[in-house]
């Protein structure tokens, strides 16, 4: 008798997020601090800018969205943008400058002292993750990074204030806690915001 192979797949996975649950709890009183810190942005009248690239771009947008939007209850629309979505400005300055550049020269036109910038890199080795967070950093923004991998987050490390690192290899287990660390932010941002 054969073993299904999505069977087979879908119990790894389940069986990995298991074991990841016991190494991600240290990491909840980091969510807390992030999400503190938006509300305290928030309230203050500054901005949050993210970016990361490929999967990461995605959550990257996803996060940007949900405070721009809504989570789950109504509310003001919070300032948040995305560097990762405008592709006339990524592919620009990739043709024009370098694709190294791409956020580090968004963050130099658009992030003022007092903002926040959020990376997403699962390994945080991304020379255009790294200077954006560099570049932020020396503009006197609060910089966050969704990071993964079994280290410190690698180079992009050294330029967040912040650290959510999944201690995890798979690029896959670490963009789905990702999505559970974003999710987790903004509700707190959301209830803040909604008044609760």
């Amino acid at each position: 008798m054969t073993t299904d192979p999505a069977h087979a797949s879908t119990a790894a996975a389940l069986a990995e997020h298991q074991d990841l649950a016991f190494r991600v709890e240290p990491l909840l009183p980091r969510i807390a601090e992030v999400a503190g810190l938006l509300i305290e942005t928030f309230e203050r009248g500054g901005r949050v800018y993210t970016f990361g690239n490929g999967g990461s771009s995605v959550d990257a947008n996803h996060f940007s969205e949900e405070l721009v939007g809504r989570f789950e209850r109504e509310r003001r629309p919070l300032p948040a943008l995305s560097l990762a979505s405008d592709s006339a400005a990524l592919t620009c300055i990739a043709n024009d400058y370098s694709f190294e550049e791409v956020f580090e020269r968004q963050v130099r036109a658009f992030v003022r002292e007092g903002d926040v910038t959020i990376a997403f890199s699962t390994s945080g080795r991304s020379p255009n993750v790294v200077r954006g967070l560099a570049a932020a950093k020396g503009l006197g923004a609060a910089t966050v990074l969704f990071g993964g991998g079994l280290g410190d987050g690698g180079p992009a490390a050294a330029h967040a204030d912040h650290l959510l690192v999944v201690p995890s290899e798979s690029t896959a287990r670490i963009q789905e806690l990702h999505v559970f660390f974003l999710h987790c932010v903004v509700d707190a941002v959301d209830a803040w915001a909604a008044g609760e």
